[in-house]
């Protein structure tokens, strides 16, 4: 197993000390500070992705006395933007996310938003009512979004809205980003000032140059606490003292940043925006010892492993599983084929509700009973079941792909959201996702390949699910001839294993026929399909096999066109955008091979065949071969596509653009033939 590589995504470790860098020179904008000059163009209107435009966007954390809670964490924000056009009129409707707390300790105050419109050479202000603003949602884990929209707003308005949020919770200091997904950015700016008593990493992401600068100073805290008599009970007063503590003065400022728009062949756009997280490490209070709140792997695991909402019931016999694990074991002595029968049992009989869950829904006998549940469910049932029939299994904590990245460093349980299964042989590791229907023993969905991941085994051992492991292979032959003034052919194709699952599950839902009904769209003669038939469509450790016969029907009588590729060229570039910010992040390794043999028709002759090509991507990542031969009256034909890596970095974008242009260009080339006279 590999050590975890952290590649593109950039993480900055910070404990009590910053370089200081530029100071800043951009100037605070004031709340209801508009002036006519304030309309003008800012440059990122020439960008036709721009249809509103950040001004400004500030953000400050702070520790405050609160008599009632003690220190608390306070945030404000204060934003204004430019709307562009109408397509950017979205910028006015503004969602604030944050955790209520069980018993509303978190609160969102002093919201304030103005709209405001340049009518001749005067600012026109338009404030919004505070009956516009309203509680949009708040979900079972007591997250709430509150929602408002700005009045009178049209295109070149400019709006501004700031907002504080109190919370008593320091494990977290609010997060920020430097940089929008939606819209460029002109400023930004957070600051945060942090008692010497809080100690925080810093979780750093993104490719824009951020500015930092950090200062100390000092603050002053008013702490209450209860007077207790001589036997430890609380007299019912209140005495409050003062105390004074270093800061440290964190400034963070980034200028004229473009917006970073997510593309095809991202995992998450959250690992590349440009942003800083912070996480709680240690308390270090004044004449006490330095209380750590970051634990080790070692420590994590065992808190998961001994939570009832996790792996508690895994520690126990589970008796109500004994029948079931030994019919599906009996007389089986090898290890790896008792685990493949009971994993079967469990990837075919339960039924998965959910799959973005890291902590159990439900008692493992409830799981058992019901068969349903969530993938955390399943696959710690999965492990349970295992574990009764004497083999070595641990869960498995993941973050998906879209989820984002994880770090090998730091056991931050918040990062993952995903559980499978491990089986541990005398012969491998095994991983297994039994929540997934179509996935054969051993597999994982590509969706897991998203770098660290953790055995919950005693050792805590870390994987690397690196997508440059992966391989997805395709092989499809062709054969052609003309009969009767009709080109009839065989088809005959291996898809990749990931396209066999989903065709497994499109064929279950909607039926063969479904499947093979479109496929004639592809062609680009009329075209009718006969003699379907798809194999293996029960053993999910293999990929499917589909074939079938077609006959094709020519528009010219004089002249034949005939594409090699049939349905199966690529009829435009995935890579669609002229630059990237970003890494490529494809889900796997691809290898795809097209034979064809045709045979030319009687009374036709060859006018025309495309050239043979062959091209290297970057010398040994990739590889397109374009090779057509003519022997007699038979014409041979093969295609491949191979990239030998997943990730590639922005700077070779271009090149990987222009290689699949290259591709999708050559992939058009047809063959002419032409009737004899």
């Amino acid at each position: 197993m590999r050590p975890y590589q952290v590649g593109a995504f950039t993480l900055t470790l910070i404990m009590g000390c910053l370089l200081s860098l530029n100071t800043f020179s951009q100037d605070k904008i004031k709340f209801g500070k508009v002036d006519p000059k304030d309309f003008s163009k800012t440059g990122f209107e020439q960008d036709t992705g721009a249809h509103a435009v950040i001004i400004s966007d500030v953000g400050e954390v702070t520790f405050e006395s609160d008599r009632a809670e003690g220190i608390v964490l306070q945030f404000k924000r204060h934003t204004r933007i430019k709307i562009v056009d109408k397509n950017g009129y979205d910028a006015a409707t503004v969602r604030i996310h944050y955790y209520k707390g069980e018993s509303d300790e978190i609160k969102l105050k002093d919201i304030k938003a103005t709209t405001y419109n340049l009518e001749g050479a005067q600012v026109v202000d338009t404030k919004m009512d505070s009956k516009s603003i309203f509680t949009d949602k708040i979900d079972k884990k007591g997250d709430v979004v509150k929602k408002f929209t700005l009045p009178a707003v049209k295109e070149g308005s400019i709006i501004e809205y700031t907002y504080t949020i109190i919370s008593p919770y320091k494990m977290h200091l609010h997060s920020w980003q430097f940089q929008s997904t939606e819209y460029p950015t002109l400023y930004s700016r957070y600051e945060a000032t942090v008692p010497e008593f809080y100690e925080y990493i810093f979780l750093r992401s993104g490719y824009v140059p951020v500015k930092e600068k950090k200062t100390q100073g000092s603050q002053s805290f008013t702490i209450s606490y209860e007077e207790e008599n001589s036997y430890g009970t609380k007299t019912g007063h209140t005495q409050f003292y003062n105390i004074t503590s270093n800061t440290n003065i964190y400034k963070w400022e980034a200028e004229n940043t473009p917006a970073l728009r997510e593309e095809d062949f991202t995992t998450s756009i959250w690992n590349h925006v440009s942003m800083i997280q912070f996480q709680l490490s240690a308390y270090r209070y004044p004449n006490q010892p330095v209380k750590p709140v970051l634990g080790t792997w070692g420590s994590l695991a065992e808190e998961l492993n001994k939570s009832e909402s996790f792996g508690e019931s895994l520690g126990k016999n589970n008796p109500y599983l004994g029948d079931k694990v030994d019919e599906l074991t009996k007389g089986i002595k090898d290890d790896t084929a008792k685990a493949r029968r009971i994993y079967n049992y469990v990837r075919s009989n339960f039924t998965c509700t959910s799959h973005d869950d890291l902590y159990l829904s439900k008692s493992l006998k409830s799981v058992f009973s019901s068969h349903n549940g969530n993938d955390a469910d399943i696959n710690l049932l999965l492990v349970a079941m295992l574990r009764r029939a004497g083999l070595t299994a641990h869960p498995v904590i993941l973050s998906t792909r879209e989820n984002g990245v994880t770090y090998e460093l730091y056991p931050l349980v918040s990062r993952f959201n995903y559980t499978v299964a491990a089986l541990n042989t005398d012969s491998s590791w095994y991983f297994l996702d039994a929540s997934e229907p179509y996935l054969g023993f051993g597999r994982l969905d590509y969706s897991a390949y998203n770098g660290h991941a953790r055995i919950l085994s005693p050792d805590v051992v870390p994987i690397d699910m690196d997508p440059n492991t992966l391989l997805q292979a395709k092989s499809t032959y062709v054969m052609l001839m003309g009969d009767s003034g009709k080109i009839k052919g065989s088809f005959s194709q291996k898809p990749t294993y990931y396209e066999s699952c989903k065709m497994r599950a499109d064929i279950v839902k909607n039926g063969k026929d479904a499947f093979f009904k479109p496929l004639t769209k592809g062609f680009s003669m009329e075209t009718t399909l006969s003699n379907g038939e798809i194999s293996d469509m029960d053993d999910y450790e293999l990929p499917l096999q589909v074939k079938y016969d077609f006959e094709m029907t020519p528009d010219d009588a004089g002249m034949l066109y005939i594409n090699p590729m049939l349905s199966e060229a690529y009829k435009s570039n995935p890579f669609k955008s002229l630059e990237r910010r970003y890494p490529v992040e494809m889900p796997y390794l691809m290898d795809e091979i097209y034979t064809m043999n045709l045979i030319v028709p009687e009374g036709y002759t060859v006018e025309e065949l495309p050239k043979s090509s062959m091209v290297k991507l970057n010398e040994e990542e990739g590889m397109f071969q374009y090779l057509i031969q003519q022997s007699d009256n038979t014409i041979q034909f093969r295609c491949r596509v191979k990239l030998n890596k997943a990730v590639f970095p922005s700077e070779d974008y271009a090149t990987l653009r222009d290689f699949f242009d290259m591709i999708v260009k050559k992939q058009s080339e047809q063959i002419v033939l032409k009737k004899k006279a």
